[in-house]
């Protein structure tokens, strides 16, 4: 995978004024273009499209302050149709005009090309599993919430907040398959995972496929998979986060195993009153790489 993405790396600085086929690449470079964009977002911390955009504004900048061609000319090279598009862009990334930069000659805000590679960390073990699960559903009460890295959702507190205290033991008592217990689920992920970026949040269980759903309840179909199960504790919900991190920077470069479409799943296993630490599983579909 880091192989992967420096040649990714390569072939876009090649190509940056052009359309870039991502699955096309992601193809010849042996993963799929899901895989390829959401450990590109794990690990460069910023979606693949961002860095991209970037990236030419950073060469675009150069040709600005050269002065040799006209605005219009320079749009154009680098993928714009007019000098408003070109210019849009340009404020975007720098935080001024084009034209205050021929004049000023700054301030620029430079993306330089990325490089991955692989250094040694790991030193602590990842528990893990694999599990081969048959087709089951999710079940439960979904919303629509921004996706939020780093600490509590307040988002995802609100929706649970507003469930009744007898609800979750309703839930419960309707989980029949693996994994067991009240579940936080995640779906409709954007393929580069971009922070603010809205995702289907379910607080629900899983069930046989064949279970009955109650008309109240939303659903989530899941197909049958393979998925890679991690383990982990400690301050919640810090600990989860940062196998989630781990799992991009040091699972998925060193086993043989790629993401697949579909939702992410949190068991709780243990949790303490205040809910400050917890023994959970991280639940990820994944396939063959």
């Amino acid at each position: 995978m880091i192989a992967a993405l420096n040649k990714l790396v390569d072939l876009l600085e090649e190509h940056l004024a052009e359309e870039f086929d991502v699955n096309a690449v992601a193809r010849t470079l042996g993963t799929t273009e899901y895989h390829l964009r959401r450990m590109f977002s794990s690990l460069a911390g910023m979606p693949l499209s961002e860095y991209v955009r970037r990236r030419r504004m950073t060469v675009a900048a150069a040709d600005v302050v050269r002065g040799e061609d006209d605005l219009l000319g320079i749009a154009v090279r680098h993928g714009y149709g007019s000098t408003e598009a070109f210019g849009r862009a340009f404020r975007a990334v720098h935080g001024v005009s084009p034209g205050d930069v021929r004049r000023d000659g700054g301030p620029l805000r430079t993306q330089p090309q990325l490089r991955f590679r692989l250094t040694v960390e790991g030193s602590t073990p990842m528990d893990t599993r694999i599990a081969d699960r048959p087709a089951f559903r999710l079940v439960g009460h979904a919303a629509r919430v921004p996706l939020i890295h780093q600490g509590i959702n307040p988002h995802i507190q609100q929706h649970i907040a507003g469930l009744a205290p007898q609800e979750h033991l309703r839930l419960k008592a309707l989980s029949n398959t693996e994994p067991a217990g009240l579940l936080q689920v995640s779906a409709d992920v954007d393929a580069e995972a971009t922070e603010g970026t809205e995702l289907t949040y379910l607080h629900g269980v899983a069930v046989s496929r064949d279970a009955p759903v109650p008309d109240d309840l939303d659903a989530i179909e899941v197909p049958a998979g393979k998925w890679a199960v991690f383990r982990t504790a400690g301050p919640y919900p810090q600990a989860l986060q940062s196998t989630w991190a781990a799992t991009a920077s040091e699972w998925f470069p060193s086993n043989p195993w790629r993401l697949r479409p579909g939702p992410s799943m949190v068991a709780i296993l243990e949790r303490a009153d205040d809910f400050s630490t917890a023994t959970s599983e991280l639940w990820l579909p994944i396939e063959p790489a």
